[in-house]
């Protein structure tokens, strides 16, 4: 069944390969800050640990929002290891960082994924699907707010 929902086809595939950076980087962040709770040790490790459990539940709850909004608009969403790496411009982690690279590599993150949403963001706007804008402009703000307080952590 052929899909119409005022967006050409063209434009809702340029649109999905924003949006499927936006998830690699999500899904990327979400990898490495799960990784993060799970190994981080220091004297702050109470507030780090539950601070990226609560960081790492919303970018898993937010790449599920990415991927169906791909979707919605009749694209398949890449869901493999390969192809998020790919896709992704946050680097992997093989090691285990102290708690301050720690941050700071969530920060990189974190500003690298606010800056894919704006790419998307322009993307959506030129091809006319406010949903997505939407969508993309609530992670924008939600990458900044969490780049700004990780990044206080370490002033």
């Amino acid at each position: 069944m052929a899909i119409d929902i005022g967006i050409p086809k063209k434009d809702r595939e340029d649109i999905a390969k924003h949006l499927s950076k936006l998830l690699a980087d999500t899904y990327s962040l979400y990898l490495k800050t799960h990784s993060f709770h799970w190994n981080v040790t220091g004297p702050q490790f109470n507030s780090l640990h539950a601070m990226f459990e609560v960081q790492y539940n919303e970018l898993w709850l937010a790449a599920d929002e990415v991927a169906e909004r791909i979707r919605t608009l009749d694209v398949v969403a890449p869901g493999s290891y390969s192809k998020f790496a790919k896709l992704t411009s946050i680097k992997e982690e093989t090691g285990v960082p102290e708690w301050k690279d720690m941050v700071g590599q969530l920060v990189e993150g974190h500003e690298i994924a606010a800056s894919t949403a704006r790419d998307t963001i322009k993307a959506a706007d030129a091809g006319g699907d406010e949903g997505s804008a939407d969508m993309v402009t609530g992670r924008l703000k939600e990458h900044e707010k969490t780049a700004w307080m990780l990044r206080s952590l370490l002033k």
